[in-house]
């Protein structure tokens, strides 16, 4: 290559130099430029240039200092990222790759739209570079599903929108330190009292101790000793051993919403708790986990309009349980927001919600501020119950090459940079959790996430299915407050049924019987009211 470089230099400065001496044979003269224009790109390193759109504007530093690396790696493309809004993105694609000299060779949009792109030809079907890895090797199902569009793989994942269940730990930890102190204690009150009625009163007991010559008391020293140290020989302040604590934290982290409903029964909440268990009712990011895993729109690729099961018995039983957590938590949906749940619980006023991924950055800016005075944990979000399982929805923001672009394998090769092996900083930098699956991170809570979304169900991709989440919200509201279960899931399904189908449609009427209630939860007006009373929501 240096060897050619030199070459062409040798060849222009004889060009020059012959193309001077023809002028001036002529008579002619040269007169020179009075401003010499700036040459951006080097004299033999001619570079096409790539466009890389996007709608986030907190992915520009990270995307900008990419491209940087990228335009230094290679010395074919340079790329440029373009922050544009996010109303009609497609559309304002679509006609820069009609209209525009500067076309945008890839972008990044979420998978919901990607029938959309790929019909409209602003998607074309990736092309794995020789040499690269499986995507298998880089992501798991749930992100390679998201970025494929019938069989055909036309997106690169990038990183990833799902929910996940947030704790207070710290009152965990203080409630299993109570749990466990109060099981010592009535552990020593049961061993005093064996002693008392094998060896009879304390007095009795040292006289016989002094007859043998034994020193009365020192068992009991040598257990008050061991009691004072953990099972890795370090004292503990207050008897207590931190592993037994945190292991107690990890038994209560609850497994179902009745384990929720449980816990809020038993647990002695500090002044400043407003609410055991409070989420956004509202938003149905943080309410499909209910019917996540009985609903399914479009398949494991949300790409199938004959894959479409709303209205069934599984998903009628799980918006029952939902519409009965009302009554115990009492959450105002006209009056919610995720914005002040997130704030109420780095305030500690609540001591379990839903949250997205979102909500660590926040916490640790809390905490770095001295505005969050707790420690706080994440897992994967309960289960309906011991029968139903939850799901909760994923959006995948994937890297598109253009249908339109003119350099498509040079685009190609940048996606793969940009999501394959690139992606190391990209929480760090933006708060966005990389759909590549060997990342590590600083934060251990990113893992619960990371895992719920393996077991997400997508975000659909048909555009007969675009008002589903409208409408599905529209039934959850519904539902919380106190519509039938039943009649509105059959009222989405048709609505949704008919859109894709062209046609009228009818569900069949499914029976579902309503559960009885325990007995002794309601057994009479008097239970109901103490069950009422002592909810998630604290006086």
């Amino acid at each position: 290559m240096i060897i050619k470089r030199r070459f062409l230099t040798v060849l222009l400065i004889a060009c020059v130099v012959g193309g001077l001496y023809a002028v001036s044979s002529r008579g002619l003269t040269v007169e020179p430029k009075e401003e010499t224009e700036e040459i951006e790109e080097p004299l033999f390193g001619h570079r096409e240039t790539l466009y890389l759109w996007y709608t986030d504007e907190a992915l520009t530093d990270y995307l900008n200092s990419v491209a940087v690396a990228y335009n230094d790696f290679q010395d074919e493309a340079r790329v440029i990222p373009v922050h544009t809004s996010g109303a009609e993105y497609l559309e304002t694609i679509n006609q820069a790759s009609l209209h525009s000299e500067e076309v945008p060779d890839l972008y990044i949009v979420g998978n919901d739209s990607l029938e959309k792109a790929y019909l409209a030809g602003l998607a074309s079907e990736i092309r794995i570079p020789e040499g690269v890895l499986p995507m298998s090797n880089f992501f798991t199902d749930t992100a390679i599903h998201a970025a494929t569009y019938h069989d055909k793989q036309i997106g690169y994942p990038f990183y990833f929108e799902t929910s996940s269940f947030l704790y207070n730990k710290t009152y965990l930890e203080d409630w299993a330190r109570a749990q466990i102190e109060a099981e010592l204690d009535v552990a020593a009150a049961e061993a005093a009292e064996a002693e008392l009625a094998q060896n009879g009163p304390e007095e009795e007991a040292g006289e016989e101790d002094a007859e043998s010559g034994e020193s009365g008391g020192s068992e009991g020293t040598e257990t008050a000793d061991a009691s004072q140290v953990n099972a890795e020989g370090t004292p503990e302040a207050d008897g207590i051993d931190e592993n037994a604590v945190a292991e107690r934290v990890e038994e209560a982290l609850p497994k179902t919403i009745d384990d929720i409903l449980a816990f809020a029964d038993v647990y002695d909440a500090p002044e400043q708790v407003e609410a055991i268990f409070k989420w956004d009712v509202s938003d149905i990011f943080y309410n499909y986990f209910f019917v996540g895993n009985y609903i399914d729109v479009g398949g494991i690729a949300g790409d199938r309009d004959d894959f479409i099961n709303i209205y069934n018995e599984d998903a009628i039983r799980c918006m029952r349980v939902y519409q009965d957590l009302n009554q115990f938590f009492s959450i105002d949906a006209e009056e919610i927001s995720y914005a002040d749940i997130l704030q109420d619980f780095i305030d500690g006023k609540i001591v379990y919600t839903v949250v997205t991924t979102d909500a660590l950055a926040k916490i640790e800016e809390a905490k770095a501020n001295g505005e969050f005075q707790y420690e706080y944990g994440t897992s994967l979000i309960p289960n309906v119950n011991e029968e139903l399982v939850s799901r909760s929805l994923s959006v995948t923001q994937c890297i598109v090459v253009n249908g339109y672009s003119m350099y498509k394998d040079m685009a190609n090769d940048f996606a793969v940079y940009l999501s394959c092996y690139n992606a190391d900083n990209l929480y760090d930098r933006t708060g966005k959790i990389p759909a590549r699956t060997d990342v590590i991170f600083d934060n251990g809570n990113v893992q619960a996430f990371i895992a719920e979304y393996e077991k997400s169900a997508p975000n659909p991709k048909m555009i007969g299915t675009s008002n589903y989440w409208v409408e599905m919200e529209i039934a959850f509201a519904r539902i919380w407050a106190g519509n039938d279960a039943n009649a509105e899931l059959k009222s989405l399904s048709e609505k949704i049924m008919t859109q894709v189908k062209g046609e009228e449609y009818t569900e069949e009427y499914i029976d579902v019987p309503e559960d009885e209630p325990e007995e002794e939860e309601f057994v009479d007006g008097e239970m109901a009211e103490e069950t009422e009373g002592d909810s998630g929501e604290t006086e």
